[in-house]
C-alpha cells in the first residue's frame, strides 16, 4: 500500500517558529515549536533587530526535533514549504553572508527624508501618492542603513527578504516568491516583478535592482534541500520547496478564504482583513493587491499595522493584578481578561478607541486615541475598546474592498491568536453584523501553505478541491443584531469621525515631535 503524502510546513511568526506534518485531510500530525527568547533586540526606543542567524537556529532546533520524535511520518513527506512575517530584509554580501543584524518589521526607525527629483515630486502630488511615499521612503530600511552605517551598505550585494536568504539557506539557491515581497522593495504586484529605476513607485525606495533576489511565481519550485541543509535541520536532503507566501495570505488561504464573497480576518501581533479575488483589485486608491499563495488569485488585503500587539502593550501596562491572578490559577491572561471583557456592554459604554499605536500606509499621520471616557469606565473597558477599535477599523477596510470589488462579503473567517477566544469571536460578528467561522485548527497559515505545497505538488487538481478536503469549519458565531445595531451607531456616529477630526492635531503632534 503506498505512504500517505504528506506535507512539511515551516512557519515563521513574529513570536515563535513552528514545524508541521499535515496530512491531506487537513489534520496536524505532529508539531515541533520554540518560542523566541529574545522576541528582538533593542538598545534604543523603537529598534527592533534579531540576530542574523537567530531564526536558522531555531528553526533547526525543531527540526531536530521533529526528526527523532516523528522520523516515520517526515520519511513520508513529499512536499514542504515555507511562510514567514512580512517586512524584514537582510543585507547580504558578496559571499551570501548577513552584513548586519535582520531590522524587523516592528522597527520603527525613520530614515532622513531624501528629497525626491522634482518632476517625481509633482506626479506624487497630483495622483496624491505624496504623503504615503514620504512615509514609506522613510521607513524603508535600506535607506535608513545607507545612510546611517554607509560601510555595512557597501558591503551589501544583496538586500533581500528574510525568506528569500532561507530559501538559500535551504536549497542553495537565492531567489524568491513574488508573494513574499510586501513590505518596501520596489515591485509592481500586479505583474509580479520588480519595477525598472525609472518607474515612479521605484524612487520611494531607491534600492538598485540589481541588489534584489530573482523571482518565482507561487506554485513553482523554489529547489531541493541541500546535503548541508539536511544534516543542520534533519530534513530529507532532495525534498523539493515550493514558493508559496507570507503569513497573512497563508492564512486567508488556510482558512478556506477562496472567493471575494468571503474575507478572512487575522487577529495577529498585527491585524488584516484580506478578501481573495481572481482580478487585481486594489483595496484602496494606490494600495496594492498582492499575489496569492496559491497561483492566479491576488489578496485585496487592508492591514492595522500594531493590532494584537496592544492586548500585550495593554497587559505589560495595565494588568499586573490580572497577570497575578492567572499565574496564581494556571490560566493564560487572556482568559482572565476575557471574563472581565463579557462584563462590559458593547460599545463599551462610550467608550472609543482609534488603534493607530504604529504608523501606518494608509494614514501616516494618525496616532491611537481613546475618547469617551467618563467615571464609569475602567481597565475592563479599556480592553473590550481596544478589541471593538481594532474591529472598527478592519470595518473600514471591509467597506472599501467591498466598494471596490463591487462585490458584497456575505461571511467572515478568522485566523490568528485572537480568533482562540469565543469573546473576540461573538464581537467581531455583532460588528460586521456577519456569521464568523473558525476553522479546526489554530494553525491557519501553515494549513494554507500545506494546501499551497500539495496543489504545486499534484496532489490535488484545484485549490476548491484542496479546500474541500483540508479546511473544515469548527466554529461559526452569528450576530446579536441588537448589538450590531449598537454598533453601527458607534461606528458611523463616532468612531469613523475620529480621525478626519483630529487630524490637525496629530500634523500638531509630528512637528512636535519633531523639534
Amino acid at each position: 500500500m503506498k505512504p500517505e503524502a504528506l506535507a512539511l510546513t515551516l512557519d515563521f511568526g513574529t513570536q515563535s517558529v513552528r514545524a508541521l506534518i499535515i496530512n491531506k485531510q487537513g489534520d496536524v500530525l505532529a508539531m515541533t515549536r520554540s518560542v523566541y527568547q529574545p522576541t528582538y533586540l533593542s538598545t534604543q526606543p523603537g529598534e527592533a533587530e534579531q540576530t542574523a542567524d537567530f531564526y536558522w537556529n531555531e528553526l533547526c532546533k525543531i527540526t531536530q526535533e521533529l526528526k527523532t520524535n516523528h522520523a516515520n511520518l517526515l520519511s513520508q513527506v513529499v512536499t514542504s514549504s515555507v511562510t514567514m512575517f512580512r517586512d524584514t530584509a537582510i543585507c547580504l554580501d558578496d559571499q551570501i553572508k548577513p552584513v548586519r543584524n535582520v531590522i524587523l518589521w516592528l522597527d520603527q526607525r525613520m530614515a532622513t527624508f531624501e528629497p525626491f527629483p522634482f518632476w517625481i515630486t509633482i506626479a506624487y502630488h497630483l495622483t496624491g501618492l505624496y504623503e504615503m511615499a514620504h512615509l514609506n521612503s522613510r521607513r524603508t530600511m535600506a535607506r535608513w542603513i545607507r545612510q546611517n552605517e554607509p560601510v555595512n551598505w557597501k558591503k551589501t550585494k544583496y538586500y533581500v527578504a528574510l525568506s528569500t536568504y532561507f530559501n538559500y539557506l535551504l536549497t542553495g539557491r537565492l531567489i524568491d516568491s513574488a508573494a513574499n515581497q510586501i513590505g518596501r522593495y520596489p515591485i509592481d504586484f500586479e505583474k509580479a516583478k520588480w519595477y525598472k529605476p525609472t518607474h515612479l513607485k521605484a524612487a520611494i525606495f531607491n534600492i538598485p535592482v540589481e541588489k534584489l533576489a530573482p523571482l518565482v511565481n507561487p506554485g513553482e519550485v523554489i529547489g531541493h534541500i541541500t546535503k548541508e541543509a539536511a544534516k543542520a535541520t534533519g530534513l530529507p536532503e532532495g525534498l523539493v520547496v515550493y514558493a508559496t507566501g507570507p503569513d497573512k495570505g497563508a492564512e486567508t488561504i488556510g482558512t478556506g478564504s477562496l472567493t471575494p464573497d468571503v474575507a478572512n480576518i487575522s487577529y495577529g501581533t498585527s491585524c488584516t482583513i484580506t478578501v481573495s479575488n481572481p482580478r487585481y483589485v486594489e483595496p484602496e486608491p494606490f494600495m496594492p493587491a498582492y499575489p496569492a499563495i496559491i497561483p492566479n488569485l491576488y489578496n485585496s488585503e487592508i492591514h492595522v499595522n500594531r493590532g494584537y500587539w496592544m492586548i500585550s502593550w495593554f497587559i505589560k501596562e495595565f494588568a499586573q493584578k490580572e497577570n497575578v491572578e492567572a499565574l496564581i490559577g494556571k490560566l493564560a491572561i487572556e482568559e482572565v481578561l476575557n471574563k472581565e471583557l463579557l462584563k462590559i456592554p458593547p460599545g463599551s459604554e462610550g467608550l472609543v478607541l482609534s488603534p493607530y499605536w504604529g504608523p501606518g500606509l494608509r494614514r501616516p499621520e494618525a496616532k491611537g486615541a481613546i475618547i469617551g471616557w467618563s467615571d464609569v469606565h475602567t481597565k475592563a473597558h479599556m480592553y473590550r475598546a481596544i478589541i471593538e477599535g481594532i474591529a472598527f477599523a478592519l470595518k473600514e477596510g471591509f467597506l472599501s474592498i467591498q466598494q471596490r470589488q463591487k462585490k458584497k462579503i456575505t461571511s467572515l473567517h478568522v485566523s490568528g491568536g485572537g480568533s482562540k477566544s469565543d469573546a473576540i469571536c461573538q464581537i467581531t460578528a455583532d460588528i460586521f453584523g456577519l456569521p464568523v467561522t473558525r476553522i479546526q485548527t489554530p494553525e491557519a497559515s501553515s494549513l494554507g501553505i500545506a494546501i499551497a505545497s500539495f496543489l504545486a505538488a499534484k496532489e490535488f487538481t484545484s485549490a476548491e478541491e484542496a479546500v474541500r478536503a483540508m479546511v473544515h469549519p469548527k466554529d461559526t458565531f452569528y450576530p446579536d443584531l441588537v448589538h450590531h445595531a449598537r454598533y453601527e451607531y458607534l461606528f458611523h456616529k463616532v468612531y469613523k469621525k475620529i480621525y478626519p477630526r483630529l487630524l490637525p492635531v496629530y500634523k500638531d503632534i509630528i512637528r512636535f515631535n519633531q523639534k
